[in-house]
């Protein structure tokens, strides 16, 4: 359900680029300051944009220095440090995660995050007591999500889209202090989080109906028990016209913010990295590599 939500390159000027990768191993730095090296494994593209869109409302310039890093043991690579959003954003990244692979080992009693899940654990013991709330919040909604999964019957697609929507505009919204700026902060992140959940469950319908296994969009609209090819050709253009929509709802709603910096960047991912994305699971692309 993560790493959906990136920039597209080839819109972005290259100064741009180069400042949306320095946020990226931000992000990545950030984790391994606060919790450690084992968790940045689990670092992901959408937790970039939201150390982004978090550090637009700051006046102040970015700390910015070149480090080598495993990943990059050669060429050293321009990092963003010291930076409250990168932490806020470190430590979401973490325990979304965390908690993420709490339910496949519900779901799927899977071995790997049952171990990768024991370790995740123990890092997060030493998250800050301002954070906990946040913490208990991710639990919450995805106890939640994981209920009406298991539990279906009769219930509606933007009935399972809503407890992820709210953990997104949750997460996104609790960080700024600023009340009077908060109901358009709150729509960028439940929009964001609806579409987020729509097209991993668009990506995974295939497999999830191969497989004989829940997907919201199968068990909303799929009356008939189709195949999946049939049923893929039915329902395309539907689950294409609410995705654009959540992405132009994020977009106006992005406007109404007393956004400082990267705001090219910004309207980069929501008006173009989003779309980019949707056109790689729907399959438009001519080619496969596009």
């Amino acid at each position: 359900m993560f790493g959906y939500v990136t920039a597209c390159k080839m819109e972005l000027k290259i100064k741009d680029f180069e400042k949306y990768k320095a946020y990226y191993c931000g992000v990545c730095k950030a984790i391994k300051v606060n919790f450690g090296n084992l968790p940045r494994l689990a670092l992901n593209y959408d937790m970039t944009f939201l150390a982004i869109l978090l550090d637009s409302f700051e006046e102040s310039s970015c700390k910015y220095v070149r480090q080598r890093c495993i990943a990059h043991p050669v060429k050293k690579r321009v990092v963003i440090i010291e930076n409250s959003s990168l932490d806020y954003a470190a430590f979401c990244n973490v325990a979304l995660v965390y908690y993420k692979l709490l339910d496949n080992v519900k779901d799927d009693n899977s071995a790997k995050s049952k171990v990768y899940s024991f370790f995740l654990k123990n890092y997060l013991k030493g998250s800050k007591v301002e954070l906990i709330p946040t913490m208990q919040f991710i639990e919450k909604s995805l106890n939640q999500l994981s209920f009406l999964e298991s539990e279906p019957k009769g219930k509606t697609l933007d009935e399972f889209c809503d407890p992820f929507a709210e953990l997104t505009a949750f997460i996104i919204s609790s960080f700024y202090k600023d009340k009077e700026f908060y109901e358009d902060l709150y729509k960028v992140g439940y929009n964001l989080g609806k579409w987020i959940y729509l097209i991993d469950a668009l990506d995974d319908l295939e497999k999830d109906m191969k497989e004989k296994k829940f997907n919201a969009i199968d068990k909303s609209f799929n009356e008939d028990d189709l195949p999946y090819e049939e049923f893929y050709k039915k329902i395309e253009n539907r689950i294409d016209f609410v995705l654009v929509a959540c992405a132009a709802k994020c977009d106006e709603s992005l406007k109404g913010l007393p956004i400082k910096k990267n705001l090219d960047i910004l309207n980069n991912i929501l008006k173009y990295g989003l779309m980019e994305k949707m056109d790689k699971v729907f399959r438009r692309s001519q080619c496969k590599n596009e």
